[in-house]
């Protein structure tokens, strides 16, 4: 049986996660890999009803309320699909996962990211991704990247000060890490992005 392996992509919004997880999992299936693509907040049926609590900005929800909905909708999601599909022998792909737990409720809010990492090791039982894929640019570049398509959304709301706080926030990560991450520049063509991954991938793998 093939060795089940876990990898999620992060990235602030715009930096093309979803189509990369697209594109990658293709790539595995060329080679006879079962995959499973999934996001967070999500991946279940109770985590998708909790996804749309925490993305509601009507709810004001409080900080700490926030990150405990995060982390039970992730506890569902390994428990039920992530864990189970890495025993089996399948490639999980995962549209952000504790990484952006720690950018956007830790370092954005400057929280003790100690505390964080215990609560997560909590929710996932000390699961941890074999590979974390940071899609990484400028924010400039993405949200000008973004106009030129004709979006306009929360990346363009949040503003530019913001999108490089969470930038920074990753790169921070990454720095700590770097056995477990692989920074990626996102601002090419995706073509380009993904034969840039499944070409560091075949090093790694």
């Amino acid at each position: 049986m093939n060795k089940g392996l876990f990898i999620v992509l992060e990235g602030p919004d715009g930096s093309g996660k979803t189509t990369q997880a697209a594109k990658l999992a293709d790539w595995f299936r060329l080679y006879g890999r079962e995959v499973v693509v999934t996001r967070e907040p999500g991946g279940t049926e109770a985590a998708e009803e909790i996804r749309e609590i925490v993305l509601d900005p009507a709810l004001n929800l409080s900080a700490e309320t926030e990150i405990l909905l995060h982390l039970a909708a992730r506890a569902d999601h390994v428990a039920k699909v992530i864990r189970p599909a890495v025993e089996a022998g399948k490639v999980v792909l995962c549209d952000r996962f504790s990484d952006s737990t720690l950018v956007y409720q830790g370092i954005l809010r400057n929280r003790d990211l100690g505390e964080l990492v215990q609560l997560n090791g909590f929710a996932t039982q000390g699961l941890l991704p074999d590979l974390t894929l940071l899609l990484d640019g400028s924010p400039r570049a993405l949200l000008s990247r973004r106009k030129d398509r004709g979006v306009v959304d929360k990346f363009e709301l949040q503003g530019l000060d913001f999108q490089e706080k969470v930038r920074n926030g990753y790169l921070q990560l990454a720095k700590a890490e770097p056995e477990r991450f692989l920074v990626v520049d996102a601002l090419g063509d995706p073509a380009v992005v993904s034969a840039e991954i499944t070409k560091q991938l075949e090093k790694l793998l």
